[in-house]
């Protein structure tokens, strides 16, 4: 229910830990890899960001 509802053509806010810093991307949703559990976000300049799925701490 939850990946499906990311899957939908919007922009999301995603705070995510990398590095041990918190993070914030805003952008719509470019890649959902399960196998290598990873989000791959598309932001407004076009530049593409690889978030872990385990290092996300919110979504909105």
């Amino acid at each position: 229910m939850i990946l499906r509802e990311l899957r939908k053509d919007r922009y999301i806010t995603v705070n995510y830990f990398k590095d041990g810093l918190l993070q914030t991307c805003k952008g719509h949703i470019w890649n959902l890899n399960l196998i290598e559990q990873s989000l791959m976000l598309k932001d407004e300049q076009q530049r593409i960001f690889s978030i872990r799925l385990s290092g996300i701490k919110e979504i909105h």
